[in-house]
């Protein structure tokens, strides 16, 4: 996103710090909170049931117990990925110093996470975690051919266990959303504990082990094709860091062209937890449709503020990606978060389809077995490694997700001129208005409570406050910010918009330095920007 938009960084910090779209809940909108959450708990009922009925993937080949474990840890360490994240990206431009007493684990955090490119690091390494606790805790709950659970009519299992719905509703509630509701406004306190130590080292090694090292390859091409620099915070790989650094390259091509090749000798030969009556080139036809799915609306989150900070006259080149982007800012201000969760549910269902397909299943327990019906004859240990899901989450992380991100925030406006971009952004938005996931604002409360949570300012002030002791945030100063990169080719609803709510325009006249019309007071966006090896700035949305 930096790549895209310089000031973006900036633009997200004040979101996070000053709620810039405040959150007012109608009568409605508690009508859906109330029939989302008896939708979750009715779905954890079902799920839970059907493990101790062994009739799901994993209850079936271990125990009801080890499924229904493995599920809700899943879920627990994805709601610190995803909160982590929130808090990780909000917090460099605040002095550690402020909150190196308050929050001495966090401090610890950022200081490990913000140096050097670390943050593009973790961004890499943590977008691998959460396709690879996807794929795991869809298994958890995927049922079996056939399975029936509690006397249900078989069109209430076919919806909610048969489509995956069961388990997307829990997990983006509660792994998800509900992390993010809170860590964007209480970053201090949410990855002030060692859980969030750990998960930082996870993702670390992770990316350090160089198996999605051909990511920057692929960075490299796009940003040569677009004629964009590639920064980075460190010193030019020189002698045995460049060595070491491509042959890590090397090594993630030679993993990912495996991992096609395992997959599709998996589909072709029925080796993969897919439905019973799927033909291999449907499911290969499947897999790639949802990974296109999955890979458009990657893209779209970086495409939608790179072509927002071009010129009208640019924009109108293309009438649907200015049909697109106004859209997306009409309204009350709510079509831009309604995006990103609506976005959210479908990514993540599109992640449980295609990790069944992607899941490789074996036959140990045949009495005609031998290590000749493994994938390309290797041996049973080979095949349970297989077995475990890690290549299937290579393959989605950088063919699924990285690769769209990254020609998205190369060619935006081409991007975004896709008319299916237009279509996802409507389905995101309709599957938002349905209150699914409304769910995750009662569970944010509870939460919030339970572990006494506290908005960042009490801690260290707002971003003025901070200021006025001589600790003003880098790269944060409202009356100095300079252009958005809108200039004067705000989107016309995001005019109205202005009109309509002076927050928004108080909101956008901070960062112009003027009555917010688009002209700037000084030249240049200035924001917080992380670029490194790890082409972490287009992927880290």
């Amino acid at each position: 996103i930096n790549r895209a938009c310089p000031s973006f960084s900036s633009l997200l910090y004040f979101n996070l710090q000053h709620s810039f779209i405040m959150v007012e809940f109608s009568a409605f909108d508690y009508f859906k909170m109330a029939y989302s959450v008896g939708l979750v708990i009715f779905s954890i009922v079902i799920v839970t049931a059907l493990m101790f009925e062994r009739k799901t993937s994993v209850s079936e080949d271990t125990s009801p117990w080890v499924a229904l474990c493995v599920m809700w840890a899943g879920i627990l360490w994805m709601s610190m990925v995803e909160g982590g994240q929130c808090s990780l990206v909000g917090l460099p431009p605040i002095d550690r110093e402020l909150y190196r007493e308050s929050h001495p684990i966090t401090f610890s955090i950022c200081s490990l996470a913000h140096k050097g490119d670390n943050l593009n690091r973790y961004l890499l390494g943590r977008q691998f975690m959460v396709i690879f606790i996807n794929f795991t805790i869809g298994l958890c709950g995927a049922p079996v051919a056939g399975a029936e659970v509690l006397g249900l009519p078989d069109w209430v299992t076919a919806i909610f266990l048969g489509t995956g719905i069961a388990m997307v509703l829990t997990n983006v509630n509660i792994g998800q959303l509900t992390a993010q509701c809170n860590a964007s406004h209480c970053m201090l306190d949410y990855i002030n504990t060692h859980f969030m130590t750990f998960t930082l080292y996870v993702t670390l090694i992770i990316e350090f082990s160089g198996v999605m090292h051909c990511c920057y390859l692929i960075r490299d091409f796009f940003y040569w094709g677009s004629g964009k620099p590639v920064e980075s915070n460190e010193p030019p790989k020189e002698g045995g860091t460049a060595l070491f650094y491509w042959s890590r390259v090397i090594l993630s091509i030679f993993v990912l062209s495996f991992s096609i090749a395992v997959t599709l000798s998996a589909i072709f030969r029925g080796k993969t937890a897919v439905w019973e009556g799927v033909p291999p080139i449907a499911s290969v036809g499947l897999l790639l449709f949802f990974m296109v799915i999955i890979g458009m609306l990657e893209g779209m989150q970086i495409a939608f503020f790179a072509v927002c900070k071009l010129p009208v006259e640019e924009r109108a080149k293309s009438p649907w990606a200015n049909r697109t982007v106004e859209l997306l800012f009409k309204g009350d201000g709510r079509n831009l978060p309604g995006f990103m969760v609506g976005r959210q549910m479908t990514v993540t269902l599109c992640f449980f389809v295609a990790g069944r397909i992607l899941s490789i299943t074996n036959n140990f327990d045949d009495d005609d077995h031998t290590e000749a019906d493994n994938i390309f004859g290797l041996s049973d240990g080979f095949q349970t490694f297989l077995g475990m899901g890690f290549l299937g989450a290579i393959l989605t992380t950088v063919l699924a997700s990285i690769t769209w991100q990254l020609v998205a925030g190369a060619f935006p406006l081409k991007f975004l001129s896709i008319p299916l971009v237009f279509i996802l952004l409507n389905c995101a938005l309709a599957l938002e208005f349905t209150g699914l996931c409304h769910a995750s604002w009662f569970f944010a409360i509870i939460h919030k409570k339970i572990a006494k949570f506290q908005p960042d300012e009490v801690y260290v002030g707002t971003p003025e406050e901070r200021a006025a002791r001589g600790k003003g945030d880098a790269g944060f100063s409202p009356g100095e910010l300079g252009t958005t990169g809108f200039d004067d080719g705000l989107p016309t609803a995001l005019k109205e918009l202005m009109a309509s709510d002076p927050a928004v325009k108080e909101y956008i006249a901070s960062i112009h330095g003027d009555d917010g019309a688009g002209a700037p007071t000084s030249s240049g966006a200035r924001g917080v920007v992380y670029d490194e090896e790890s082409g972490g700035d287009a992927m880290s949305a």
